[in-house]
């Protein structure tokens, strides 16, 4: 890739991490509190993740597949009952 489109892309990915984060502060206050507990398990477990810098993306995302399945299937589940 060149150095052009890497700074694009990487401003993309910029634009879209502030997006998130005002989409989340949105929906916060309307988030029930179990719902909001698991959010947080997951999104803790991927930040520690990130900030190990040893880690490769690819490694990571295999990581998180199998650590939030089980959180996932419990949201999954609340939404159901």
């Amino acid at each position: 890739m060149d150095a052009k489109l890497r700074r694009a892309l990487e401003d993309d990915v910029r634009m879209t991490q502030e997006r998130f984060c005002a989409a989340m502060e949105g929906r916060l206050p309307s988030i029930e509190a179990d719902s909001l507990e698991r959010y947080f398990a997951v999104l803790s477990k991927l930040v520690q993740k990130l900030e190990d810098q040893e880690k490769g993306l690819g490694q990571i995302m295999s990581e998180m597949m199998a650590e939030a399945a089980g959180v996932m299937m419990a949201e999954m589940q609340a939404r159901r009952g």
